[in-house]
């Protein structure tokens, strides 16, 4: 039965730079690179060596948890390296790509009709695993577990993300395939959440349960959904799917062929265009932005949660957005009077922007403060649309209490849901930071 999802604390940040609804195919990079470090707590095994051809879909490297678990290339090519770091920690693969892309052959299957067990091996073998995210953690999912319930997230609140709507309007026969696959790995339900743009191009979607939801960010937070319409608790395992990469998955079975295309929104006060681009996964930044000065922060994913890019990084793996804001490196004169700037949003009205409600503003990447003592203020409250106690919760992680941490939630939050938190907090933590290690914590003691 669908849940109707209404939100009503959170916050909407109003920035300038929106992409337009206009899509555009994106120059073809010379190289791609898959990061290892996207697919958290995952430990790669190369597969291949550097100088060996590759075609679209071909295995790349798996986890050395579970050698079921592939992660394969998005295009065909040659390997051109494999970036290490300290202690030979694989940090990036790069492929050299294919002026065009020859595809490995996977044989196209029917998901409705096929096997649970044909459905999870095609999955896996095609690379699509990766896209499979557990909670609790926040990580790439076990295969041999299997989830209660299946999310997916089709609304998009974070500033200037991508409209995902927007991003499934010619994908809709993909993303139906997607659910019929998803429907073969859990005996429980696949969810699907929409908002008012993506409600009626999914309203002929059959084998999920469909909820509207409504409100400012994080309602698009596939973690608050959860919570809103089954909770995980200690024990649960759920799984998580990004909207376009239920398409992706869907294709693979329509066509038997990964087929790794993204719809990139490039937005930012500092682009130069506002427009959506079709790319592979992992191309170089660089061939949409060209070369950027040191006074832009280039963000994969959105200005909340996104990872910071130098010139030349490649994009994220589950990222659909591309962010350019100017960097925090310039500082206000007597920044810290209050009333003394009204270009600057400000949720605490220590500027005048809550007259202005509408208006957008251009944010910079300056803290403007430093690190300050936690006090109980209610402000980290007003932002979490969830049932826990959040400053709390983040002493608790401070402190490595694994008890208090399960007693206040660890295992329905991610990162993301601290975003906002990071944000309005005037403590200046890295809140988002401080919840990863704490599920880090909990996978080692608790697993």
């Amino acid at each position: 039965m669908s849940k109707d999802i209404r939100i009503k604390r959170g916050l909407t940040l109003r920035l300038k730079g929106e992409a337009e609804k206009q899509v555009i195919k994106a120059p073809r990079s010379k190289t791609y690179a898959i990061k290892p470090p996207d697919y958290h707590s995952i430990v790669p095994k190369m597969v291949i060596k550097e100088g060996a051809t590759l075609l679209a879909g071909d295995v790349l490297f798996f986890s050395k948890y579970d050698e079921n678990l592939n992660f394969t290339s998005p295009v065909s090519g040659t390997l051109r390296e494999i970036k290490r770091a300290e202690k030979r920690r694989i940090i990036e693969v790069i492929v050299d790509a294919d002026p065009t892309d020859t595809y490995k052959d996977f044989g196209k299957m029917n998901a409705s009709t096929a096997t649970a067990e044909a459905v999870k091996n095609r999955i896996l073998e095609s690379g699509c695993g990766a896209f499979i995210k557990q909670r609790p953690y926040d990580i790439v999912a076990d295969p041999k577990d299997t989830p209660k319930a299946i999310f997916i997230s089709v609304v998009s609140t974070a500033p200037l993300s991508a409209d995902l709507g927007f991003v499934l309007k010619d994908k809709v026969a993909a993303f139906q395939e997607g659910i019929n696959a998803l429907q073969k790995l859990t005996p429980g339900k696949v969810h699907v959440s929409v908002d008012a743009t993506s409600e009626a191009l999914l309203s002929g979607i059959n084998g999920a349960v469909i909820h509207k939801v409504s409100g400012p960010h994080p309602a698009g937070n596939v973690g608050v959904q959860i919570h809103k319409i089954d909770p995980v608790n200690m024990g649960d395992r759920v799984w998580t799917v990004g909207a376009e990469d239920v398409a992706i998955i869907g294709n693979v079975f329509l066509t038997g062929e990964y087929h790794a295309d993204r719809t990139i929104a490039l937005a930012g006060s500092e682009a130069k265009e506002h427009k959506y681009y079709t790319i592979k996964i992992g191309a170089n930044s660089s061939d949409l932005i060209g070369q950027v000065s040191d006074d832009v922060r280039i963000i994969s994913g959105d200005v909340l949660t996104g990872d910071h890019l130098s010139n030349s990084q490649y994009i994220g793996f589950y990222h659909n957005s591309l962010t350019l804001i100017p960097e925090g490196n310039k500082y206000r004169m007597f920044g810290w009077l209050p009333f003394t700037y009204n270009n600057i949003h400000s949720n605490s009205r220590t500027s005048l922007s809550w007259l202005f409600p509408k208006k957008k503003y251009e944010p910079t990447t300056n803290l403007n403060g430093e690190e300050r003592a936690l006090v109980v203020t209610g402000e980290m409250e007003e932002v979490l649309p969830m049932d826990i106690y959040p400053m709390q919760l983040l002493k608790a992680c401070i402190a490595g209490d694994i008890e208090k941490m399960e007693n206040l939630g660890i295992y329905e939050v991610a990162p993301e849901d601290f975003a906002l938190i990071d944000y309005v907090s005037t403590s200046k933590l890295e809140a988002q930071e401080i919840i990863r290690l704490g599920l880090d914590l909990m996978i080692t003691e608790v697993g």
